[in-house]
């Protein structure tokens, strides 16, 4: 019943849908506060002059039009157009500038041409010339979507060129500086108008934001870390590993990491100079690294934290670990020999504490992994690895049943979209997560099997479908559901403990496809209720 109140395909006549119209807008920043109202006035006054009816608005607040992605109004727009759920025969837009500002022209037109295809024709409203596809109106066209692509790429120019002057005069660009440091706003005449948190922005154009030494206690904590690394000769995972252990917290809210660690021993802000054009993301494309000598350094630009002193000798023994990238694999594999005959075993953290042995990440891109490395070194690692041999199952496993679940809703006519990367169905804006449940045991015959969930660096809010192995982990026992937020951190339950978690059981696919279905006629009708009691509010 639910599914027969969900209108899949428009089925007007094509000459009522002539007269029916869609209106495109969108506004490039949360600024524009007037941007889209101005837009909607002109294409209601257009709409009224040619006697057509808007029936429908697809919007983009605060996006660019350099790009689709992020541009929801406008997928949405075209997915209708293209699955035949339009039920108007024309779109509505501002200007040409408003469909887009793409800096390939042709990513312009192919967008309306899809539109065009399906018998949807683009109307822009403020523009002298008529979209009817003469000579005359293509040209005219083709020359405003130059004209809108070069406008972005000219104020690029121009912002770029300030931000680079901005830097050279020690001011910072950007947001969250590392720890132990603090933005400070100054004002036109150099006064300070007193530290900003996290998230705050300047308000005028004519401030200004200096880089200045955090709490002492921040500030002695970097110290500590430079020193652990410089004279206790202590690496960047088992400094992490200690300030973990010693429940210090980390202020940016995360557990401390190598990443962090090894961010801040390169940070160059520790010792008073401030960095700017590393890298370039320039009209929104793909952030690259800049050479060298574009980076724009400002020595001494505020006070530093730590010695310059410390400083380098952190950077030399960074050095002297790059030196190690040009080595043959021969002689990688010798070094890793000397190692285990001083150590007497390998591990992540020997390796990357060790001077003069490349770090663990070259020995994954050189021989595919660790262990393919102490293979070659006669080495057997006592670590059990049988987790990481599954890894290819596992995925297998989640592929097979996100296809059954995928296929199952496609024929019961829902948009489905399938995202590998984080394993992850979308229906109905219902983001359905697969996780796989592995069983292990400690041997004890008095203590039952534990299945294990690991929740992924990346779980999107919605539903998850758990997928639980046998003693063996070669065969699927049975399926749970459960919503995402429970899984905070990795999931361990045994039998008896499973009902505590809030898990619902089904004992084959085909039950847990039925369950989602209920779970989306559920959400469709609270969606419903909703929209109906909203006039009456």
């Amino acid at each position: 019943m639910v599914n027969a109140l969900v209108l899949h395909k428009s089925y007007l006549p094509k000459a009522q849908r002539a007269n029916r119209a869609a209106q495109y807008v969108r506004m490039s920043t949360d600024y524009q506060q007037y941007s889209i109202a101005n837009q909607m006035a002109v294409i209601a006054a257009y709409a009224q002059r040619f006697e057509l009816e808007i029936v429908r608005t697809y919007r983009d607040d605060g996006k660019s039009g350099l790009h689709i992605k992020n541009r929801k109004g406008l997928l949405d727009m075209i997915d209708d157009v293209q699955c035949g759920r339009a039920d108007f025969g024309c779109i509505l837009v501002y200007d040409v500038s408003r469909w887009g500002r793409f800096q390939d022209v042709d990513e312009s037109a192919y967008y309306e041409f899809l539109c065009k295809r399906n018998g949807v024709r683009v109307e822009y409203c403020a523009e002298l010339f008529k979209n009817d596809g003469s000579f005359v109106s293509g040209i005219a066209k083709n020359l405003k979507r130059g004209m809108a692509a070069e406008w972005s790429r000219e104020r690029s120019e121009k912002v770029y060129a300030g931000a680079c002057l901005i830097a050279r005069m020690g001011f910072r660009l950007g947001g969250r500086p590392g720890i132990g440091l603090r933005r400070e706003l100054i004002d036109v005449n150099g006064r300070s108008r007193g530290v900003m948190q996290n998230g705050e922005r300047k308000f005028l154009q004519t401030d200004r934001v200096m880089l200045r030494p955090g709490p002492p206690d921040e500030v002695e904590l970097v110290r500590s870390i430079f020193r652990q690394f410089v004279i206790d000769q202590r690496g960047e995972t088992k400094i992490a590993r200690r300030l973990n252990a010693a429940g210090i917290r980390c202020p940016t809210g995360r557990p401390w990491s190598e990443g962090i660690i090894r961010y801040m021993l390169a940070n160059e802000n520790y010792i008073g100079n401030l960095l700017y054009d590393r890298h370039s993301c320039r009209l929104r494309e793909y952030n690259k690294p800049n050479p060298r000598e574009q980076w724009i350094r400002k020595v001494g630009a505020f006070e530093s934290v730590i010695s310059p002193e410390l400083f380098a000798k952190a950077r030399a023994i960074i050095a002297a670990r790059k030196s190690t990238k040009g080595l043959s694999n021969e002689e990688m594999l010798k070094r890793l020999r000397i190692l285990l005959k001083k150590k007497g075993r390998l591990s992540r953290d020997i390796i990357s504490d060790a001077s003069g042995v490349p770090s663990p990440g070259l020995y994954q891109l050189r021989f595919g992994s660790l262990r393919n490395a102490y293979r070659l070194i006669g080495y057997v690692s006592t670590r059990d690895c049988e987790y990481i041999d599954s890894r290819d199952d596992r995925h297998a496993v989640i592929e097979e049943h996100a296809l059954k679940l995928g296929t199952a809703l496609a024929t019961s006519g829902e948009d489905i979209r399938f995202d590998q990367v984080q394993r992850t169905l979308e229906v109905r804006g219902l983001n359905v997560s697969l996780r796989v449940a592995r069983s292990s045991h400690d041997g004890n015959e008095k203590h039952s099997p534990t299945w294990t969930v690991e929740r992924g660096r990346h779980l999107p809010p919605g539903l998850i479908v758990g997928i639980r192995l046998n003693a063996s982990n070669l065969a699927v026992r049975d399926y749970f559901l459960m919503p995402a937020s429970k899984l905070v951190g990795r999931l361990r339950f045994t039998e008896s403990s499973a009902r505590h978690h809030g898990l619902r059981w089904f004992g084959s696919v085909d039950d847990v496809i039925r369950a989602v279905k209920r779970h989306l006629g559920r959400a469709q009708i609270k969606t419903s209720r909703v929209t109906v009691s909203a006039p009456g509010v």
